[in-house]
This record gives C-alpha cells, sequence and structure tokens, in this order.
C-alpha cells in the first residue's frame, strides 16, 4: 500500500493579536448560489491549489450538505472579493490579503462544528495557523507534504486492461482499504468513528464514476479516487497498491493508463505525497509528476 505515513513534528506558533492595520479591512459572508460564478472565476485564477473547492462547487453547488460544511467569502472596502473559505469538516481556503486570510481563521476559530483537519500550502498554512490557534495547543499532528502535478506527455506503459471504474459490487473491497489508509493518514478510523457516512461517501464516489479499480480474483490490485475532477485539474488521491503487487510495475502502469484517461479532459493531474513516503514519489516521478509546493495538513 503506498501510504502517506504521518510526521509528526513541532509547531510553533507567535502568539500576536490581528494585527490593527487589518482589522477592519474585510466583510465577511456566508456564500450562497448566487455567488457560484464570481466565486469559481475567483478559484480559476490559482487551479490545481484549489481544485478540492471548485471541485466541490462543481459537483455539489456552493451549499448543500454535501460540502460537509460552509463556504465563506471576504471582500475588501472596494467590494472585491479577496478570499473563498470551506469551513466545516474541513478547513480550506484560497486569499489574496493578508487580511481575508486572518478574517477567515477567525470565522473558523468561531465554528460550532467539529474540524477535523486544515490543509494548504506549507506558507499560508503557518499564516491561518498563528490566527486560529496562537498557543498550537489544538493541533494533534502535522504532516508535511508535497504537491505533485502531472502534464502531457505522459509516460506511456502497457495499457491495464482490466483497470475500469468501480462499481457498487467492488464496495466491499473498497471500504476497508480506504478506511485503512486513512487511519494510517490521520490517525483516526473512519468505519469507528463514521462507519455509515464514510460507507455513504465511498459509494457515492463509485456512482460518480470516480474510484477505479483494477480486480483480479476477487482481490483489490489497485485502486484511485478523483476527488476533485474540473476542465482545468484533476485532483486524485486514495491510491493503493496490494502488496503482493508491489516492486512489479503495477502501480506506475496502472497511474500511467489512468492519467492518460483523464487527461483526455483536463489540463493537469494532481495529487499530494507525504515528504517521507518515498516509495510513492519514486512511483509517481516514473509517471511523469513533478513537485509543484509544499504542503501541510493539520489534524486536530
Amino acid at each position: 500500500m503506498l501510504r502517506q505515513a504521518a510526521l509528526v513534528k513541532t509547531f510553533t506558533a507567535r502568539r500576536e493579536p490581528l494585527p490593527a492595520a487589518l482589522a477592519g479591512q474585510t466583510v465577511v459572508e456566508t456564500l450562497t448560489s448566487r455567488r457560484t460564478t464570481e466565486v469559481l472565476n475567483f478559484l480559476a485564477a490559482r487551479p490545481i491549489h484549489t481544485v478540492y473547492m471548485a471541485g466541490l462547487i462543481r459537483d455539489n453547488g456552493l451549499v448543500s450538505p454535501l460540502n460537509r460544511g460552509s463556504f465563506y467569502g471576504c471582500r475588501d472596502s472596494s467590494g472585491e472579493l479577496q478570499g473563498v473559505g470551506l469551513i466545516g469538516h474541513a478547513m480550506l481556503f484560497e486569499t489574496r490579503s493578508d487580511a481575508a486570510l486572518a478574517t477567515l481563521a477567525g470565522v473558523a476559530k468561531a465554528c460550532p462544528e467539529k474540524t477535523r483537519f486544515v490543509m494548504g500550502e506549507a506558507k499560508q498554512i503557518e499564516k491561518f495557523w498563528h490566527h486560529y490557534s496562537p498557543s498550537g495547543a489544538d493541533a494533534r499532528l502535522l504532516c508535511s507534504e508535497m504537491l505533485l502535478e502531472l502534464r502531457w506527455p505522459v509516460a506511456v506503459d502497457e495499457p491495464v486492461s482490466g483497470l475500469r471504474p468501480a462499481t457498487l459490487a467492488d464496495l466491499e473491497l473498497i471500504v476497508p482499504v480506504h478506511a485503512e489508509m486513512s487511519f494510517a493518514e490521520s490517525g483516526v478510523n473512519p468505519l469507528e468513528t463514521d462507519p455509515d457516512g464514510f460507507r455513504q461517501r465511498c459509494a457515492r464516489r463509485v456512482e460518480q464514476g470516480r474510484v477505479w479499480v483494477w480486480v483480479q480474483d476477487g482481490q483489490l490490485i489497485f485502486k484511485a479516487d478523483v476527488i476533485s475532477d474540473t476542465p482545468e485539474v484533476v485532483y486524485v488521491e486514495g491510491i493503493y497498491v496490494d502488496a503482493e503487487a508491489r516492486g512489479r510495475g503495477v502501480g506506475r502502469r496502472c497511474m500511467s493508463h489512468l492519467c492518460r484517461q483523464l487527461l483526455a479532459h483536463t489540463r493537469s493531474v494532481g495529487v499530494i505525497v507525504n515528504v517521507q513516503n518515498a516509495p510513492a514519489q519514486k512511483l509517481y516521478k516514473t509517471v511523469g509528476f513533478k513537485h509543484h509546493s509544499y504542503y501541510d495538513t493539520i489534524y486536530l
């Protein structure tokens, strides 16, 4: 299994209040469907970094329980959108000013929902965290990661004839593997904390045609989840190779095959990999992925 094993490290935050110069510079609003075009245009400026939020909006709209949170927008004194954030189960954000970042951190801190993690570019996460948790006490685990991107050309390997979109008949193979990967990454087993919801989310992704599998003789050999699918970027995670199939080029062939399929309708494919996961990094490199930027995920 190509696990993104968690890396624990000390995360020291400055104990600073919001600078007075930032106070009053932004107005925050809960985003509704009438803002959809404006928000998607805002996110499209940096598609590799905003694919997760853009994908949710394209799939579910700005307001939906399927987003597992609410979208917020920050505007400057002239009314221009300066930041967009998803706050709920996850915290994700895209900002163009320090004031917008600080404002979204304040909204997130006041959110009554239980937030599980915050993810983003390492330099932005550090700034966000200074406002969200000055003492750093809320952080349970910090994972240092790399965002990798693939564009044409893609390494050409022998096609994998058995690689296909999963069906609901594959669900009993997919769910335990996906849960084990989630536990290895975050330290939380979703089959213990939210078994019904986790199975429903896995099933919905299968029904959307977003899970690709290679199954032989009832054994799951390869799996990958298309989390977000936009015209600019497709974001893939949950990439799994059966232990007995490793070292035989299975992961490389399947990823090459899958990425060629995806790049037929998008400009690039993105993955996030833990900095300690050398085997996964090697696999992605052989397919043609290149390092784009550093990311952090903080589990709460």
